[in-house]
């Protein structure tokens, strides 16, 4: 089937198109990759892995079926600016600049000691000069982005302590691109591009770009949402948060720097911002087919004329660097104070080769600096490390590495002591649902689709998010996986069990509590398996009667009575009227004018029943009375 997909242009009579290629090259890849990643999936050794064997499989050195690899690299490292920016938006800038020890600690440490111990092993057993080895033994330090962060999202410990410490690391490697470029610019053997900045005016650039980046997220970016969410047009949300990114990105770009830390600082400037969620449901699907095509177009580079060259060689170097890498973590993980269990399982997290090793090898190699050769060499080992962490995942897992909780662990939704909960609408009624569970420390998220009430919020010091709370993407990305409550305060009738049933089956661990119009929507809504739903005015109307009762001076205990009896038989012709599908069913169950026979039936059942209880209060009580010892 393949082979005659990528036969049919010419099969067709006419010579291929730019668009025939793109058409016929995109089904391949997107064929081969579904059936992989189905079959890895199912063997639970992870998509990345299958994504990386159906490129090596149908790239140029593969079966030939399609070409181009380096160019779909090129592209496809936008979905890393994606996943960088994602991340960033869960880090508010306060929570790192709490985490700005472990960046520029341990990040530090792990990338300068790996990286030296990694360009001295070159140096002794590869024969390379010593500016080869370090250009070789530095990139080799790195570990890969793209595979690491999902895995921590996925699993949900991006927020633990555990996850902070792989994520602190990742980050300080994402900002010593900066520096190596600049020492294979400064070793470069090659005539200087006069395109490319020297390296002290670099890292004022790039210092200059993260001010203008913060400076547009306040002043531009902010101003821009509020002004979409009037609008309301989820489309406007998709591109708005496709400029972010992109424009972050292409900023850094241009600055000879890793794109990726654009899209990370972008993303960090609009964490606080109430829109977040929105953005967040929106990217997500371009992020995950972008990581996907970056892994193919990873499998696409591996030369396998190489590895099948010296497959003992390249298996040993890529066998070596995973095992060094796992070594020197676990010592400097554990000289950091950490647990030998957290040590060991970082150091497995983070064994592999680094995706921005393929950019630094090509630099290396057109700063003359080492053979083409050598780096075909060295990114087939890194491909190499990068299939083998799926596995080392799995022993990690197998052996629990589970977060440590120690002292340092934030405070986050997970951490509520009565669960967490998602507030869906923050107005009158959501208002009062929410500062009843805030009563008893529940952690609340607060999610509202009108920006006038976020704004109004934010006055009295309330974050609430901007985004339809009806929508499943943008659920997940407010932490509905984990919530224990997803509560609809939201004053909209049409919502019916079509709507919630999705939402009751995406998140089976929350219980779903939903405010409804009237008996119509209550009815509508039955079917959903929703935990419990109010109408929004029965309370407060059983709260007015009473106060009208009492002003007519009726008996306390009357009032009980009536209360009682009003709720029973407002249950029993609700009942009716859902098991018929008719409004006018159970029409007996109320009061009428004179006092309605079924109704004054449970009333006067509910006086008798009150007035045997008092009955046998006294009769205990005068049996008390009487003999106090037999009591």
């Amino acid at each position: 089937m393949l082979a005659v997909l990528a036969a049919a242009p010419a099969a067709a009579g006419h010579a291929a198109t730019p668009t025939d290629t793109l058409l016929f090259e995109g089904a391949i890849l997107l064929g081969v990759a579904t059936l992989f990643v189905m079959l890895f999936r199912r063997l639970g050794l992870g998509a990345v892995l299958g994504y990386l064997i159906a490129g090596a499989l149908v790239g140029p050195y593969g079966l030939g079926l399609v070409g181009g690899g380096q160019s779909k690299l090129a592209i496809a490292e936008i979905g890393i600016a994606f996943l960088l920016f994602l991340v960033g938006l869960e880090l508010h800038p306060r929570r790192l600049w709490a985490l700005r020890k472990a960046i520029f600690g341990l990040g530090l440490a792990q990338v300068v000691v790996t990286g030296l111990i990694l360009t001295a092993l070159i140096l002794v057993t590869l024969g390379f000069s010593w500016q080869a080895a370090l250009v070789l033994g530095l990139p080799l330090a790195l570990s890969s982005t793209a595979q690491v962060l999902p895995s921590l999202k996925s699993s949900g410990r991006i927020n633990s302590p555990f996850g902070e410490k792989a994520f602190s690391i990742l980050l300080f490697q994402d900002l010593a691109i900066v520096p190596m470029i600049t020492i294979v610019a400064a070793l470069s053997r090659a005539p200087a591009d006069p395109s490319a900045p020297p390296g002290e005016m670099l890292a004022l650039y790039t210092v200059g770009a993260i001010i203008g980046l913060v400076l547009a997220g306040r002043f531009l970016v902010n101003p821009l949402l509020r002004l979409v969410g009037r609008y309301g047009e989820r489309e406007l949300f998709v591109v708005v948060g496709l400029l972010v990114v992109l424009a972050s990105a292409a900023l850094m770009h241009s600055l000879h720097v890793s794109p990726a830390l654009g899209a990370f600082v972008a993303g960090v400037m609009l964490a606080d911002s109430p829109y977040r969620h929105e953005i967040e449901a929106d990217v997500e699907p371009f992020r995950l087919i972008l990581l996907g095509l970056f892994f193919l177009a990873v499998g696409m580079v591996l030369d396998i004329n190489v590895v099948l060259a010296d497959p003992l060689r390249v298996l040993a170097l890529a066998g070596g660097l995973v095992v060094t890498k796992i070594a020197v973590l676990t010592l400097l993980v554990r000289a950091f104070g950490k647990s030998w269990k957290t040590a060991l399982g970082l150091a497995l997290l983070l064994s592999q080769g680094g995706e921005f090793g393929f950019v630094l090898f090509a630099q290396a190699a057109d700063a003359l600096l080492i053979a083409p050769e050598a780096a075909s060499l060295f990114s087939a080992v890194v491909t190499l490390s990068m299939v083998s962490t799926p596995f080392l995942m799995l022993f990690a897992r197998n052996l629990e590495f589970a977060p440590d909780r120690d002292g340092t662990e934030l405070e986050g939704p997970d951490d509520a002591p009565r669960g967490s909960a998602l507030v869906i609408g923050y107005g009158r009624f959501g208002q009062i649902v929410s500062q009843m569970l805030h009563a008893v420390d529940c952690s609340v998220t607060l999610i509202d689709r009108k920006p006038s009430q976020i704004e109004l919020s934010g006055r009295f010091d309330t974050k609430v998010y901007y985004g339809d709370g009806l929508r499943l993407d943008l659920l997940r990305r407010a932490g509905a996986d984990e919530a224990r409550l997803i509560i609809y305060c939201i004053d909209d009738a049409s919502v019916d069990a079509a709507v919630l049933g999705p939402i009751v089956e995406a998140f089976p661990q929350a219980k779903v509590l939903t405010r409804v119009f009237d008996r119509r929507q209550l009815m509508a809504i039955d079917g959903a398996g929703t935990s419990g739903a109010v109408r929004e005015v029965f309370e407060s109307s059983i709260a007015l009667g009473l106060m009208a009762l009492e002003r007519l001076d009726v008996d306390p205990r009357t009032m009980e009575d009536v209360e009682a009896a009003l709720r029973q038989l407002d249950e029993a012709r609700l009942a009716a009227q859902i098991d018929e599908g008719d409004l006018s069913a159970g029409g007996d169950h109320r009061f009428k004018p004179g006092g309605g026979r079924e109704a004054a039936s449970v009333l006067e059942t509910l006086r008798q029943r009150r007035l045997a209880a008092k009955a046998a209060r006294d009769e205990a009580e005068s049996m008390q009375a009487a003999d106090p010892e037999a009591a």
